[in-house]
C-alpha cells in the first residue's frame, strides 16, 4: 500500500468541505479519542550532482593512467628538441625559430594585425577627428578619453579634439574604435613600436604621438581646408577710414 494513503480514512457522511488528509483527525474528534500525533517528516536525501557525459569524451588508457610514463615521454621530447637546436647552433646553423624583434620579422606575421593607433590628418595638418566620441562609446575596455573643443572658423566641422588619449595598459586591440569611426579619423597599424613599459602611466598614447609617429592624410572622407580670411586692400581701408 502507498505510505501516503494508508493513514487516510473514508470521510464521514456529515463532513464536507475539508481536505482529505484531515479526515483522520475529524473522525478521532467525533469518537472522543485524542488524535494521533503526526509522524515527523523524513529528511530528504541530498541529490548528488551528476556531471554531464559527452558523446566524444576521451578515455584514458592504462598507460596514461600510470602518469609516470607520460611524464618521462614529455621530458624525452623536450630534451630531444633542446639537443637538436643546440647541435645546430654549435655547427653554425640557426637552431630554434627565434625572431629578434624589431630587427627581424616573422614570415607569417599577419599583415592586417591590429597594432598601434594613428589619427589621420586633414590637408592643413589638423586631426580628421571631429570629437564625436563614438570610438570612446563603443570601446569595450573604456580606454579612450576625448576632450572636445569648438572652432568657429571651421564651417565644415567646428568640433575638434583638444585632448585624445588611449590607455595602452588596458587596451585589448579589438579594432572596434576603427569600425565605429564615421570620419576615417582613427586607424590601427600592424606595427606596435615601444609598447612595453614598466610603468603603466607611461603607456598613455597622446594625440600628438598618434598624429606624428606615422602621419597619414589619405582619408576616405576629405574635408576642405579652413577658409583664409581675406586681407583688405589699402584703398578699402582708406575708404573705411581705417
Amino acid at each position: 500500500m502507498n505510505p501516503m494513503v494508508k493513514d487516510r480514512v473514508t470521510p464521514s457522511a456529515g463532513v464536507t468541505g475539508v481536505a482529505f488528509g484531515d479526515n483522520a483527525r475529524l473522525a478521532a474528534e467525533k469518537s472522543g479519542q485524542a488524535p494521533a500525533p503526526a509522524a515527523p517528516a523524513k529528511p530528504k536525501a541530498p541529490v548528488r550532482y551528476a556531471r554531464k557525459q559527452y558523446w566524444n569524451e576521451p578515455t584514458m588508457t592504462w598507460w596514461e593512467k600510470a602518469y609516470l610514463p607520460e611524464v618521462l615521454r614529455g621530458l624525452a621530447i623536450t630534451t630531444g628538441i633542446f639537443l637538436r637546436n643546440m647541435g645546430k647552433w654549435l655547427t653554425g646553423r640557426k637552431g630554434a625559430v627565434t625572431t629578434y624583434y624589431p630587427e627581424e620579422r616573422r614570415a607569417d606575421f599577419a599583415p592586417r594585425n591590429r597594432g598601434k593607433h594613428i589619427l589621420t590628418q586633414r590637408p592643413d595638418g589638423s586631426p580628421q577627428c571631429i570629437a564625436c566620441n563614438m570610438c570612446a562609446t563603443v570601446c569595450p575596455a573604456k580606454v579612450i578619453e576625448i576632450e572636445a573643443g569648438f572652432d568657429p572658423n571651421d564651417p565644415a566641422h567646428p568640433k575638434y579634439p583638444v585632448r585624445f588619449e588611449i590607455d595602452y595598459s588596458r587596451c585589448v586591440f579589438c579594432g572596434m574604435c576603427v569600425e565605429a569611426c564615421p570620419e576615417d579619423a582613427i586607424r590601427m597599424q600592424a606595427d606596435v613600436p615601444d609598447l612595453v613599459s614598466d610603468d603603466r602611466y607611461n603607456m598613455w598614447l597622446t594625440m600628438d604621438e598618434m598624429l606624428t609617429w606615422q602621419p597619414q592624410q589619405d582619408v576616405a572622407k576629405p574635408y576642405p581646408p579652413k577658409p583664409v580670411p581675406l586681407a583688405l586692400g589699402e584703398s578699402v581701408k582708406r575708404g573705411r577710414g581705417q
